[in-house]
């Protein structure tokens, strides 16, 4: 498989904190595309990625976990987390957040929103770094809505799909 270079800036280390540690602008929303390319330029801050979580409003419909450059890595789509921020978490425990930039928008704006959201001072918030960027927020497709395909498994049931079994305590007579 062929990755490109993502388009990744992080806080360095030391840096204020805030409410993200650096931006990523991926080239699509696509997580079984745009995620690998993640996981690999990651590797220095978090180590091996285990799992990367991300909001099912924004993202297109992914696998629970997909392999890249040899590991599997757990995707976990919620509607919980701001939908312009991704989290990865390394097998190790360490965990970065990221804004990402919509991928429509246009280069030098897109750097600048990843220089802000890189900024070592910066503390804003993800809306307010992309509002002071001129980048308006993507919009859901209809509100409280979710995409065809997108549903939020319960806890029990992915862990079930990842080889666990929950056994059911329902007494049935002979």
């Amino acid at each position: 498989m062929t990755h490109h270079e993502p388009r990744l800036e992080m806080k360095p280390a030391g840096a204020a904190t805030g409410s993200v540690d650096g931006g990523w602008r991926p080239r699509s929303l696509e997580p079984t595309t745009a995620f690998p390319e993640l996981v690999s330029a990651l590797h220095p801050w978090v180590g091996p990625v285990g799992r990367i979580t991300y909001n099912l409003d924004l993202w297109e419909p992914a696998p629970r976990k997909q392999t890249v450059d040899g590991r599997m890595v757990r995707y976990e789509g919620v509607h919980t987390i701001d939908r312009h921020t991704v989290t990865a978490i390394g097998t190790n425990g360490r965990r970065v957040s990221l804004l990402v930039v919509p991928p429509p928008t246009p280069g030098g704006v897109a750097r600048a929103v990843l220089r802000s959201a890189a900024d070592s001072d910066s503390t804003a918030t993800v809306a307010d770094i992309l509002a002071s960027n001129g980048v308006p927020p993507q919009k859901r497709a209809a509100a409280g809505m979710i995409r065809p395909g997108a549903t939020e498994a319960r806890p029990e049931q992915r862990w079930e799909a990842e080889g666990g079994y929950v056994r059911n305590t329902a007494w049935h007579p002979a």
